[in-house]
């Protein structure tokens, strides 16, 4: 049976490939198509990812505050494992800050650049009411092609959002079951340790 101490470096090493998929797929992100579902879906999953490795982490932090009071550990041990800890955490605040600089330009993308209403008085100010009128068309028909961009992206998100759902689901499912095993084996321990 492998000691908790081993059971959280696999654990670290699990979060750390994670960590390495995830920075591939952020390096990935500037490759992509300036619209569409792809890039959407690219973004939503690189930050389902963001989110599942920062469980791992939460889950890891955990167990190493536990680790001392339910087998041997050496200070330096420890120190070296909250160092690796924290310097995954550094690359993830990394990382989730390059995907939302990518995310940014990529709704400014989508939606076109923020007219000011000051630019459109410009503009519109030159021109008799049969200018107005069709310049106000053309504004109406940019709004509809942005409101139908804008809709295909809610459902894609709606798709994604309950994709997470059910992944989230399936992780609580998993911590409650190590949760479990983690109480399971601090009792074992215990009575062997017991005279």
């Amino acid at each position: 049976m492998a000691s908790l101490s081993e059971s959280w470096m696999r654990e670290y090493n699990e979060a750390s490939k994670l960590a390495d998929e995830i920075n591939s797929m952020v390096s990935e992100a500037s490759t992509l198509p300036p619209t569409g579902t792809q890039t959407q879906r690219h973004f939503s999953g690189t930050r389902r990812k963001i989110t599942i490795l920062n469980t791992k982490l939460e889950n890891l932090e955990s167990l190493l505050a536990k680790l001392p009071s339910m087998q041997p550990i050496t200070a330096k041990e420890m120190n070296k494992r909250n160092d690796l800890l924290s310097n995954l955490k550094s690359k993830i605040n990394q990382m989730a800050n390059t995907l939302n600089s990518y995310s940014a330009a990529y709704r400014d993308r989508l939606l076109g650049p923020d007219v000011k209403s000051d630019d459109v008085m410009k503009r519109a100010s030159n021109m008799d009411n049969h200018g107005i009128v069709g310049f106000q068309r053309q504004i109406m028909r940019e709004q509809d092609e942005g409101l139908e961009k804008l809709e295909e992206t809610i459902v894609s998100t709606k798709h994604i959002a309950l994709a997470v759902n059910e992944e989230l689901t399936l992780h609580t499912r998993l911590l409650d079951t190590l949760d479990d095993h983690v109480e399971s084996t601090n009792s074992r321990l215990q009575i062997g340790q017991s005279p």
